[in-house]
């Protein structure tokens, strides 16, 4: 491949970071909406199971079978990716999401920082630690839910498993093959527990109207652009651009929800966009590095 041509892909893959992240945003606000009716775990077995159905439909994955030697490696990223999100579901029912968020992102961070080679990383996941500690949000005093704590770093050490076992499986298996079985196997995790416990409620049909928009914003589109993305660009690079996710939070609260920003939040923003910036404009090297 031409060094063009691999700059593209790059720019590309960057791209395709970014635009899962906005994607999620979206449809985290309509997750949220649906735990006064089936819960975290409904939501998390409706969301997982409706993005499952419209992958398979989409990527028709049984046309050609991964390999045998792939399977392992794609149970265990499919298995793992039902557990973080419901960890994640069940935590920020406990603890303020801000906070949920920050404590997952130990994960990638903690991916970011394993896989660094050059002093120039270690600027960059500085950049991006700053950046999240001063957007950390205040408990109001109160001492936070320690089980609601606990399920964040669960969904954390989910997070970075996604990240390297989706680097694995990206070598081996398309990225919309991958993808889909993988959250296909992601619904053996939540949705007999929720058919269980929840029942009747998850197939009435507005719950099934914002599970299905919930679905593909927060798993079908940002999934399938990150297994696109994790395919041309190293694992710590994956997890520094993915810093931008707080950030981009805070702003969809501003333009959506006429949320005030303080001058505090504004320069953990800046401090977050100039780790991106600078692990994009590496990229391309680090690319070329031996994982």
């Amino acid at each position: 491949m031409s060094e063009g041509a691999a700059g593209r892909y790059t720019l590309w893959a960057i791209s395709g970071v970014i635009g899962g992240m906005l994607s999620f945003q979206l449809g985290a606000g309509l997750a949220k909406s649906l735990f006064s009716s089936i819960g975290p775990l409904g939501a998390t077995a409706l969301r997982q199971t409706l993005a499952a159905i419209f992958l398979m439909a989409l990527f028709r994955p049984w046309r050609n079978p991964p390999a045998r030697s792939a399977w392992k490696a794609l149970i265990l990223f499919g298995l793992n990716l039902g557990l973080m999100n419901l960890c994640f579901y069940l935590s920020f029912q406990r603890i303020p999401l801000g906070i949920a968020v920050a404590i997952e992102f130990m994960g990638p961070l903690g991916v970011a920082v394993w896989n660094s080679r050059r002093a120039l990383d270690f600027l960059w996941v500085a950049c991006a630690a700053v950046g999240l500690w001063l957007l950390l949000p205040h408990a109001g005093g109160r001492a936070l839910d320690p089980i609601g704590v606990a399920l964040a770093v669960a969904a954390g050490v989910g997070w970075a498993l996604y990240i390297l076992l989706g680097k694995r499986v990206a070598r081996h298996v398309p990225e919309g093959q991958a993808v889909s079985l993988g959250v296909g196997i992601s619904c053996l995790v939540t949705l007999p527990l929720a058919l269980i416990t929840i029942g009747a409620p998850l197939f009435k049909p507005q719950v099934l109207q914002t599970g299905l928009m919930v679905a593909l914003l927060s798993s079908a589109v940002p999934y399938t652009l990150e297994m696109f993305a994790l395919k041309r660009i190293p694992a710590r690079t994956f997890s520094i651009l993915m810093s931008l996710e707080p950030a981009l939070a805070a702003l969809s609260g501003l333009i959506l929800l006429r949320e005030a920003l303080n001058p505090q939040q504004w320069l953990a923003i800046a401090l977050v966009v100039l780790a991106s910036g600078g692990s994009a404009l590496s990229a391309r090297k680090a690319q070329m590095a031996p994982q």
